[in-house]
């Protein structure tokens, strides 16, 4: 239940805390007004109501997700807790289950939770090996414009590298399925392949040639020998790829020598590389130890990201998966993240900035509309009861109140039991 329940209509919410980045100040936390009218951000209203401090936020973007992998966990669970256990589990699943119904169900289900929590922009990746691209990219078809007006859907495919062929080959009818699904992303997964730097040069000129940007999965390993972040970033500059270009986890950075890996965010930042953190599922995957082994994990996989900052690399964290063997929790809640990658990753006692990662940030690498508190924007707002930063990453803020164009919304969760009939084996 919403911790209060505030007038319809335009109104002045009195005496509330908001970080001072998203309105133009310096410092941490600021008490202000924040006036609503006509949906949108504006002037005082003369009904207000004294908000006692209660911390807002624009409406998040979560720009890593999943949603065609979304809530599997029931019918195939991850066998021992590690990658390749989540690999093969799911391309089993994907192959068996994976119809047009099946994915409207579950990818609709988490657009719900996401919307209820309060997120107003997602970037999804999709399996696109074929055949699964020709069922896939007509369902994020539909189901983008089903939620035009709450959610703002953005769609990448995914594929590894040693699946990558050129135009006469299966890829390049998945890179045209992309191009013809507006804000479509050119994406690949990259790893150790004798021939990789040619693999993702012919990436870029087929993303080029389409007038795509380009969203890698990128040394999701604690091999510390693995670093095609490197490749990525050296190609980039040698073609002069023009789109943005957007790399997720970077796990294996955690692991290597501090010059080489230092080096390496110098080439990233050159390149004007942005990077997307997925904290919580590399916290549940990297340095696993085989089944029946009993050890506690030492290496935890989050990336550079306070280094990368120094840098001037934009950086912004996302949920990724959600119920399915690669990470069996979550639920499409980027305050979730938020308290969990400031707790993973130490982003308290260093900047006062940090809240852009999780706002501002993914909103310009994926080019959506800005989340702002600036007079004029969207009344989209996250609204918690929590005065500050400790009281709100203490609790998870079931109560907050979620605004949509200035209405207070219904949060009401979808049940899990709706899925039941898709969970049967």
């Amino acid at each position: 239940m919403d911790f209060t329940h505030l007038p319809h209509g335009d109104v002045t919410l009195a005496n509330v805390t908001v970080p001072a980045c998203l309105i133009g100040q310096t410092g941490d936390l600021v008490r202000t007004d924040i006036s609503i009218t006509g949906g949108r951000i504006g002037p005082p209203q003369a009904i207000a109501v004294d908000m006692q401090g209660a911390m807002v936020f624009p409406a998040f973007v979560d720009m890593h997700t999943h949603l065609d992998k979304g809530h599997i966990w029931p019918r195939s669970p991850n066998p021992d807790g590690s990658f390749m256990g989540a690999l093969t589990t799911v391309r089993a699943d994907s192959s068996a289950r994976w119809n047009a119904a099946d994915l409207r169900a579950r990818m609709g289900f988490s657009l719900r939770a996401a919307y209820a929590h309060g997120t107003r922009a997602i970037r999804t990746h999709l399996d696109s090996i074929t055949p699964q691209d020709d069922i896939s990219w007509p369902v994020f078809r539909e189901m983008k414009a089903e939620w035009a007006g709450r959610i703002t859907l953005q769609a990448a495919c995914l594929i590894g590298c040693d699946k990558w062929t050129d135009d006469s080959g299966p890829f390049g009818h998945t890179a045209d399925l992309v191009a013809a699904t507006q804000g479509g992303v050119l994406g690949m997964v990259t790893y150790p392949m004798p021939d990789l730097r040619d693999r993702i040069r012919g990436f870029f000129a087929q993303a080029e040639a389409r007038g795509l940007n380009a969203d890698f999965h990128v040394d999701e390993t604690m091999d510390a020998s693995v670093e095609t972040l490197r490749d990525i970033a050296e190609l980039k500059i040698e073609t002069g790829f023009s789109g943005r270009v957007v790399v997720g986890h970077c796990c294996s950075l955690s692991v290597q020598d501090e010059d080489r890996a230092m080096d390496t965010l110098d080439l990233v930042a050159k390149a004007g590389i942005d990077v997307v953190s997925l904290p919580m599922c590399n916290l549940y995957l990297q340095d696993r130890t085989p089944q029946g082994t009993i050890r506690t994990p030492r290496r935890r996989g989050i990336t550079l990201v306070h280094e990368m900052r120094e840098r001037g690399i934009r950086v912004s964290f996302a949920s990724d998966n959600t119920r399915d063997p690669f990470y069996a929790y979550g639920d499409m809640d980027m305050l979730e993240v938020m308290r969990e990658a400031t707790r993973i990753g130490h982003l308290d006692h260093s900047r006062d900035d940090w809240t852009t990662s999780f706002l501002t940030d993914p909103a310009a690498t994926c080019g959506f509309d800005a989340p702002s508190l600036e007079i004029g924007a969207p009344a989209d707002l996250v609204i918690v009861r929590a005065r500050n930063w400790t009281e709100l990453f203490a609790r998870p803020q079931s109560d907050r109140i979620v605004l949509r164009a200035g209405r207070q919304i219904d949060r009401t969760l979808p049940d899990y039991s709706e899925l039941d009939d898709l969970m049967r084996t």
